[in-house]
């Protein structure tokens, strides 16, 4: 279970550097360098993704492997955007933060212990 959980933040590292690290580092480059960049860097997403999912099924459901993943993309991009791309820290992220725990809990409530 917990290698479903590294392998998801790897993939969402991947991820997120496929999708904006490129903004930094590559504004003034082709659009089509840059998509075949960013491409290159997804494959080694999906190389983690896939057998994260694949693992992860077999413990957690559909929605529950979802909201995981939803939540990492959300960790990884948030230390992302502070250190990497230097934007400043705003309440957003909390009040965000804070909204994911409550879809965590609607989609593990079933399988938290009833009293």
């Amino acid at each position: 279970m917990f290698k479903t959980v590294i392998f998801l933040f790897c993939s969402n590292l991947f991820m997120t550097f496929a999708w904006y690290g490129h903004l930094k580092n590559l504004n003034h480059k082709p659009l089509m360098f840059v998509i075949i960049c960013s491409w290159g860097i997804a494959f080694f997403e999906y190389v983690l993704q896939v057998p994260a999912n694949r693992i992860g099924f077999q413990y957690y459901s559909l929605g529950q492997l979802k909201i995981m993943q939803e939540v990492i993309t959300m960790i990884v991009f948030a230390g992302f955007a502070i250190f990497y791309m230097k934007q400043p820290l705003k309440l957003n992220f909390l009040w965000a933060g804070l909204c994911m725990v409550g879809a965590v809990y609607f989609m593990f409530r079933d399988a938290l212990p009833h009293q």
